[in-house]
C-alpha cells in the first residue's frame, strides 16, 4: 500500500506547463522511476522496525544522499539548455526547478511512511485514506509557492522613444540606434511597470536571477522576436534606482498587453531572490 501510494503521490506532483520541464516522455520516466524507488524506501521502513531490522532503515540516508543527486542531475542538464537559449531562464529559476525535484522525492517518501504505518495499525482502508490526505497536503501546500503578483502591482504602460533612448516610464531601457528599429519597436512593442508593495517586494526584485525569471517568463508565454545578433529585439527588465519599480520591455509574437500582466503576475517568486528584510530591527528603523 505504502509503495502504490508513494508512487501515485509522484506522479500527482509531476506537473508540465509553460516552463516545458519536465520533458515528455523521458523526463516522465525518469522521475516516476526515481519517485518509485523513494516509496519504496519510505514504505518498507516500517515493517522493518517491526522486524527489529534497524539496519534497513540506514538505506533512508543513503536515499538522502541520491536525492542530492537528483538536483545535480537537473541543474546540469538545465545548465545545458541554458547555454542555447535566446532568452534564459537564469541561474536562480535552475536552482529553484533543480531544488523542487529533489524536495518532492522527500514528499514521497513521506507519504509512502504515513501509508505504511497507518496500513500497519489500522488496516489498507485507513492506510489509503491517509495516503490520500498526505497527497492532498503535498498538493496543496507544497505544489504552490508565491508569485511576482503577490507581492507588487503589474501595470501595462506604453514604451516610448526620448531621442534614442527607449522608456518604460522613466526607467531607460536601451538605446536604439535605427530609426525603423524604434518604428517597429514603437508600434509593436509592449510594456509593463512593476511596482513592489513593500521594501521585502522591492529587495526581491532587486535580484537579477528574478528579474531575469519575469523576462524569460514573459518571452515563453507570449513569444518574442528576439534574434542573436540583434539586441534591439532583447526583452529587458530595467530597475528605478530610487523606487525599486521595474520596467519590463518585450517585443512579443502576442502584442497582448493585458496577456503580459497576467504572465508576469504568474512569475513564480524565486527561493534565491526572496528576501524578507523587514524582518530585522535595522531595516525597520531604516524604512521608518
Amino acid at each position: 500500500m505504502g509503495l502504490g501510494i508513494g508512487t501515485i503521490s509522484r506522479i500527482v506532483l509531476l506537473k508540465n506547463d509553460y516552463r516545458n520541464y519536465p520533458g515528455y516522455p523521458h523526463g516522465y520516466v525518469t522521475h516516476i522511476s526515481l519517485g518509485f524507488i523513494a516509496a519504496a524506501l519510505g514504505a518498507v521502513a516500517v515493517p522493518a522496525l517491526v522486524e527489529k531490522e534497524y539496519t534497513a532503515v540506514t538505506f533512508l540516508a543513503l536515499a538522502a544522499q541520491q536525492f542530492r543527486e537528483i538536483r545535480n542531475m537537473e541543474r546540469e542538464s538545465l545548465k545545458k539548455i541554458e547555454n542555447i537559449s535566446l532568452v534564459p531562464r537564469g541561474e536562480g529559476y535552475i536552482e529553484g526547478i533543480a531544488r523542487v525535484f529533489e524536495s518532492r522525492n522527500y514528499l514521497v517518501m513521506a507519504t509512502a511512511l504515513g501509508t505504511s504505518i497507518a496500513t500497519y495499525l489500522a488496516g489498507w482502508i485507513y492506510g489509503l485514506i491517509a495516503g490520500s490526505i498526505i497527497i492532498a497536503i503535498s498538493y496543496s501546500f507544497f505544489m504552490k509557492g508565491k508569485v511576482v503578483g503577490d507581492i507588487a502591482e503589474v501595470v501595462p504602460v506604453k514604451p516610448y522613444f526620448k531621442n534614442t533612448l527607449l522608456m518604460v516610464e522613466d526607467i531607460v531601457i536601451m538605446n536604439v540606434g535605427l530609426p525603423e528599429s524604434r518604428e517597429k519597436i514603437e508600434k509593436e512593442g509592449i510594456a509593463v511597470l512593476i511596482k513592489p508593495k513593500d521594501d521585502n517586494a522591492r529587495a526581491t526584485l532587486h535580484d537579477p536571477s528574478q528579474r531575469q525569471a519575469i523576462i524569460h517568463t514573459g518571452a515563453t508565454l507570449l513569444g518574442t522576436k528576439a534574434e542573436i545578433g540583434e539586441q534591439e529585439w532583447t526583452p529587458l527588465a530595467r530597475k528605478n534606482i530610487d523606487t525599486g519599480e521595474i520596467g519590463f520591455f518585450l517585443l512579443a509574437n502576442e502584442p497582448d498587453k493585458m496577456a503580459l500582466v497576467e504572465a508576469v503576475n504568474r512569475t513564480p517568486v524565486l527561493e534565491s531572490a526572496k528576501r524578507n528584510i523587514l524582518s530585522t530591527k535595522v531595516s525597520r528603523y531604516a524604512a521608518d
